[in-house]
C-alpha cells in the first residue's frame, strides 16, 4: 500500500535583512526550492533536518537557529508515481530558521550534488512558476504561514 514519507525543509532567513535562501535543482534546471529531503527510519524531525541541510548545502547546525516550525504540508507524486516503490508523496515539515553563517559555510558539493546555484531573496519575491505545479499548493501555503503573503507571482518572465 502507497503511503506518504516523512519530509522536512529548511527556510534559511538572514534575520537583518529577511532574505530567505532558495536553491536550484540540478535535476530541474530553473526549478528552485529550499533544502529538504526524506526523514531516515529512527530518526527525528529536527535530526533529519541538521542532516539534510548538511548534506544538501554544507550548512551545519551551529551556522542556523530554529525559530519557527509548522507542519501538515501534503503532496502527491503527479501520474501516480512511486518514489522508491512505496510513496505516493510526501508530508512535509517547514522549519524557519535564522543563518549566522556566511557565504564560505554553504558549500552545494558537500554531499551528492543536489543544487548547482543558490540566491537570497525576499520572500514576496518568490515565483511559483520555479515549482513544479503539483507542489504549488504547499509553496502557497507555507509562504502564508511564515510570510502572510496571500499571492505571489505565478508566471514565467519572458527574456
Amino acid at each position: 500500500m502507497a503511503t506518504y514519507r516523512s519530509n522536512v525543509a529548511a527556510i534559511l532567513r538572514r534575520p537583518k535583512n529577511g532574505k530567505i535562501l532558495i536553491a536550484e535543482r540540478a535535476s530541474h534546471r530553473g526549478s528552485w526550492q529550499f533544502p529538504q529531503g526524506g526523514v531516515d527510519r529512527k530518526e527525528d524531525l529536527i535530526g533529519a533536518l541538521y542532516r539534510e541541510v548538511e548534506e544538501e548545502i554544507g550548512v551545519k547546525p551551529e551556522s542556523y537557529k530554529i525559530v519557527a516550525c509548522r507542519t501538515g504540508y501534503r503532496y502527491k507524486f503527479p501520474g501516480g508515481h512511486l518514489k522508491k516503490n512505496r510513496y505516493c508523496g510526501q508530508n512535509q515539515t517547514y522549519f524557519l530558521c535564522d543563518y549566522f553563517g556566511g557565504k564560505n559555510d554553504i558549500d552545494l558539493e558537500n554531499h551528492v550534488q543536489e543544487f548547482v546555484d543558490y540566491k537570497w531573496i525576499h520572500p514576496e519575491n518568490f515565483n511559483l512558476a520555479w515549482v513544479p505545479p503539483f507542489k504549488r499548493p504547499v509553496f502557497r501555503r507555507v509562504f502564508f504561514d511564515f510570510f502572510g503573503l496571500k499571492r505571489l507571482a505565478s508566471k514565467s518572465k519572458k527574456k
